[in-house]
């Protein structure tokens, strides 16, 4: 392995319940004066969001909201977002709720001066370095699900109509001034959608864990991380006003986030062309194919597998950790199979393309081929 890395570290997160009420100051902090808050249409009528705009508007800085916000954010939906910020004079973005109004947000306040399409900026080598640095706007995140990490991320998912793919949209600059993580927000977060974001932020931490890539620093976060969601998540799911489990699992999805510099892979490059395809909840889809994925990958894995075990006090090394990962999915209402979230195998060919090409595939820990993408999707459906 060569111990040779580039490293990068979060933003400034101000934790804790109730911090809401800092969101001017650090709106200020950001250098925002004119924010549009960007979150997705299932928030936007809600008291939550209702709170934030309310505690904007108090302090001078206006209550514009933008929610033309898909589940899986589109290509057309970051058009209308642009199209907002421009024709309201905004400066900068508060990007609010789960991890698409967080990727939309995020990805508005990156593309709001850019000249160059979207596409262009692609998590493919350097195509970062193509953007106009100096004209990326500030962004502040105000998480409201406990999963995605978005958060403290430097890059966003966005769909492409056309093509039906989901793609990795990177800059360094994507990365929010201040991030606002006040377990509060969260309380209201109905049990299904607890189920899935924690799973998401588990699925981080997991294939984080097991990538080859040299990130001591991502890896010990991810060991800590799989630790919380354990503790925590059944007990989010059983009581959503635990403020307790609720805030470790908001710590839990920023450091699986955090941890992802190491690496993702399988998991999410099989759940991309699900959603992007059928529109299932990113989360809940990494959640059914995670244990398939680790026994695929269990020739690389299962020494890495058994210390995490033992560190969770799971019994039965790599057996045992599968066997509490699909215990935990049967708790929290997670199906067994995608068929029951809609998908059908008649796509399987077309999915396993998209899978092999996604840019998390490279780092799973076994490649990744057409035929072994194949095989997982007959498993998982």
């Amino acid at each position: 392995m060569p111990l040779v890395a580039n490293w990068s570290y979060p933003t400034a997160i101000r934790f804790g319940a109730g911090r809401i009420a800092e969101l001017p100051d650090a709106c200020r902090a950001a250098g925002i004066a004119r924010p549009l808050l960007v979150t997705d249409r299932g928030l936007a009528s809600l008291p939550v969001t209702a709170r934030a705009l309310d505690i904007l508007d108090a302090a001078g800085l206006g209550r514009a909201i933008f929610a033309d916000v898909d589940p899986n954010p589109t290509d057309a939906n970051l058009a209308a977002g642009i199209a907002a910020f421009r024709a309201g004079g905004h400066d900068g973005v508060v990007a609010f709720g789960g991890g698409s109004g967080l990727d939309l947000g995020k990805c508005i306040a990156f593309m709001a001066g850019q000249t160059r399409p979207v596409w262009d900026f692609e998590d493919v080598g350097d195509w970062w370095t193509r953007a106009d640095a100096a004209a990326i706007r500030p962004s502040v995140a105000v998480p409201t699900t406990a999963g995605t990490g978005s958060e403290v991320g430097r890059a966003a998912v966005i769909t492409d109509s056309a093509s039906h793919t989901k793609k990795v949209i990177f800059h360094p600059r994507m990365l929010p001034s201040v991030t606002i993580c006040d377990p509060e927000l969260t309380i209201s977060m109905p049990p299904a959608v607890t189920a899935g974001t924690g799973m998401d932020a588990l699925a981080h931490c997991v294939e984080a864990w097991c990538s080859p890539s040299y990130h001591p620093m991502s890896a010990g976060i991810a060991l800590e991380g799989m630790r919380l969601v354990k503790e925590n998540l059944p007990r989010a799911h059983a009581d959503g006003g635990d403020l307790e489990a609720r805030a470790h699992m908001m710590s839990a999805a920023a450091m699986g986030a955090v941890a992802f510099q190491k690496g993702l892979g399988a998991v999410h490059a099989l759940s991309h062309p699900v959603g992007a395809i059928y529109g299932t909840h990113h989360g809940t889809t990494n959640a059914v194919v995670m244990p398939a994925v680790l026994r695929f990958n269990r020739p690389a894995i299962e020494a890495q597998i058994a210390r995490a075990a033992a560190y969770l006090d799971i019994a039965g090394g790599f057996d045992g950790f599968v066997a509490w990962i699909e215990a935990l999915n049967a708790a929290l209402g997670i199906p067994a199979r995608l068929g029951a979230l809609g998908v059908g195998r008649d796509r399987i060919a077309e999915m396993a393309a998209m899978a092999v090409v996604d840019p998390t595939a490279g780092g799973n820990p076994v490649p990744l081929t057409e035929a072994a993408a194949a095989e997982l999707y007959e498993l998982v459906i």
